[in-house]
């Protein structure tokens, strides 16, 4: 399986949804949409005073429904599979996620892959979901969604979360064939049901091409207890890189969006790595984060507390060839299919303006070291 980068296409507004033509190239290996209500971003600094950007937008979080853009995407492409990155088995019941994917890859002619994950907070308590079990809740959503598809008849299933009674999904499969199922996965449990149920795996945190091949030694030997073909796994990663010269990264560094990608990391996560993370010892990252209740003043204590080396020692930061050196070590760990999440263009307009153009030119720097310059343009 060659290295390929998959696209991005945001959900939030403004959209610009125009980019599809080029995503629909050829040289991705997917498009990726998020599905989100809220943004990683905390409102109290998403504001003038902090950021040029919130000049532009008057709200980080001016979402849209990830699988209605994920059925646009569907039809506006001819070539390249439209993937969710992630959809959360909290707030979308399994039946609907079933019948949605089903429809969405009949839209793209099967091009649609169902990707899912077991939920953050900031998604779904501030919306009343329930969000307790969260691992548990996601392997019985994939139990039901698999058991609406493969079955030819009603179905009845009584579970700790869900229950079905003479439920039915007589919609035809596009080609006979199930939309594939992508997980983000982290922990031992969700690597387990990863390895038992996926097509594919990103790791939702995972820093190290070690750390990396660790994980997806898991999901592989998981599969194979299950009886499955543990290579046919697709392996990826999304990976937050820095993308510029010394002093370019020094200035997006200081900018209190960039130290917030802290946030998204766990206590644990920045002990491997000799530091304490500014929110206590037993910070779950996104399982904790919830940026409309974060203060003014809790987030410019965090900001002057952030080591801002630590954002250099765990994620890729440099030039275009020194960030592709290092995620050649992810290509060398199995990993096949990447996106470049380049986080400076949070610092502000002045690093944006750039950071599309900066992330491709990685990519051909990593495409070239892996020996696929055919995908390079």
């Amino acid at each position: 399986m060659r290295v390929q980068p998959a696209a991005f296409l945001r959900t939030t507004l403004p959209l610009g949804i125009e980019s599809l033509r080029d995503y629909d190239s050829g040289r991705y290996h997917s498009i990726w949409l998020p599905d989100h209500m809220v943004s990683f971003w905390p409102d109290s600094i998403w504001t003038p005073e902090f950021t040029d950007l919130a000049t532009l937008s008057p709200s980080p979080h001016r979402h849209l429904d990830g699988m209605a853009v994920a059925a646009a995407a569907a039809v506006l492409t001819t070539q390249t599979p439209v993937v969710t990155t992630v959809v959360d088995t909290v707030r979308r019941h399994p039946a609907m996620l079933a019948q949605t994917a089903v429809t969405i890859d009949h839209l793209s002619g099967g091009r649609f892959i169902l990707g899912l994950g077991s939920g953050e907070l900031e998604n779904t308590v501030p919306y009343g979901f329930d969000f307790a079990k969260p691992v548990s809740r996601f392997e019985e959503a994939i139990t039901v969604i698999k058991l609406l598809w493969r079955s030819d008849g009603p179905v009845d299933f009584e579970g700790e979360f869900y229950r079905l009674e003479h439920a039915r999904l007589d919609t035809e499969l596009h080609d006979g064939e199930c939309p594939p199922i992508w997980i983000g996965a982290k922990g031992p449990r969700m690597l387990d049901i990863t390895g038992r149920h996926a097509d594919g795996w990103w790791p939702n945190g995972a820093y190290t091409p070690e750390d990396y091949a660790a994980k997806l030694t898991v999901v592989r030997t998981a599969a194979e207890r299950a009886g499955r073909d543990p290579m046919a796994i697709v392996p990826a990663i999304t990976q937050i890189c820095l993308i510029g010269d010394d002093d370019e990264i020094a200035g997006m560094l200081q900018a209190p969006l960039v130290k917030s990608i802290i946030l998204l990391l766990t206590a644990a996560d920045l002990r491997q790595f000799g530091y304490d993370h500014p929110m206590g010892p037993d910070w779950r990252g996104v399982m904790d984060f919830n940026p409309v209740a974060l203060s003014r003043e809790r987030i410019i204590r965090f900001c002057a507390e952030v080591d801002t080396q630590a954002i250099r020692d765990i994620f890729p930061c440099g030039t275009p060839k020194h960030v592709a050196q290092q995620m050649k070590g992810f290509c060398e760990a199995g990993m096949r299919v990447f996106k470049l999440m380049e986080y400076g263009g949070m610092a502000g307009l002045e690093f944006g303006a750039r950071s599309a153009a900066k992330v491709r030119e990685t990519e051909d720097e990593l495409l070239e070291l892996v020996g696929d310059p055919a995908l390079c343009t």
